[in-house]
């Protein structure tokens, strides 16, 4: 096999990671993460990282690699990702690449064009009125002047939605136009694979698995990140909703219910962009079924 990545995706609770590590065991290779909040190492619990176990198991690179006080984009993923790629064809044939945040591993698949400067006082004019008048006047606005990203991007993310309201308005074209330029070729071999489950048992395992996180302690770590609420590493899913608990805007059972619906939300958008690219061949969580997909490509 000539160099070759084999990029797995999926919504959250699909199975990547257990999956992700028996295929890397099956190439005596090393896996990179591709999702955007395992990568801080102040994050645990509530971004489901791997166990101790499965990290020692097999090398993960872009995990516990950076801090929440750093700023972390596709853009800083893509260089970061291409060069432990190379580190690890330097000793082995095949890389596993595995997450669900959409847009790293479409960067990482085909590159990013560089946003454009952003015109001095936008972003602060942004900020202030977003301080003043809350996240409902963001969407808003972003709904007004970026509609292509108010109907594909995380609208309920106050960093995100600044972030594409000051490129179109210095740009005049949305976010999206710069994350859907043309491909840019890779010296290796892509072999991307989808995992996916009927919603039900998805959403029951979604469910399953927010419970488990409580008994293993999300609260408390939710409750020694509060000073840091406002970073942008925090706007996270998980992590929201017991911000609000401890606010006592709601009771910890509602924060609970919430993770659970959001969480099902987001699976849902991971699932609608995924289903968009056509390079992705489906399978379920069996690695029996995705390394016959492998040795097909």
């Amino acid at each position: 096999m000539n160099k070759t990545c084999i990029v797995i995706s999926g919504p959250t609770a699909v199975g990547k990671t257990p999956l992700a590590i028996s295929v890397a065991k099956y190439f005596s290779t090393q896996i990179i993460s591709s999702d955007s909040r395992q990568c801080y190492k102040e994050l645990s619990i509530g971004v489901a990282k791997p166990s101790q176990e499965e990290l020692t198991s097999v090398p993960h690179y872009f995990i516990n690699s950076h801090s929440i006080h750093e700023s972390v984009n596709a853009g800083i993923f893509e260089k970061y990702a291409l060069e432990k790629v190379q580190e690890i064809f330097l000793k082995n044939e095949v890389a596993v690449v595995v997450g669900g945040t959409g847009l790293y591993i479409k960067t990482f698949c085909e590159g990013i064009d560089q946003l454009p400067i952003v015109a001095p006082g936008i972003r602060e004019n942004i900020i202030s009125n977003y301080e003043k008048k809350g996240l409902e006047w963001l969407q808003k606005e972003v709904e007004k002047y970026d509609p292509l990203y108010f109907s594909k991007g995380e609208i309920h993310n106050p960093h995100r939605l600044i972030r594409a309201l000051e490129v179109v308005m210095s740009s005049g074209k949305s976010i999206i136009e710069f994350q859907t330029q043309k491909s840019q070729p890779r010296d290796f071999k892509i072999i991307q694979i989808g995992l996916e489950l009927p919603r039900e048992q998805l959403y029951q395992r979604i469910n399953d698995r927010v419970d488990q996180m409580i008994i293993e302690g999300l609260v408390e770590e939710v409750k020694s990140l509060i000073t840091y609420q406002e970073l942008n590493a925090l706007q996270t899913v998980g992590y929201r909703e017991l911000f609000d608990y401890f606010s006592e805007k709601i009771s910890l059972q509602q924060a609970i219910e919430a993770i659970k619906i959001n969480t099902r939300h987001y699976a849902k958008r991971q699932m609608t962009w995924f289903k968009k690219d056509a390079n992705i061949k489906w399978s379920s969580p069996d690695f029996e079924q995705v390394l016959k997909l492998v040795n097909d490509n």
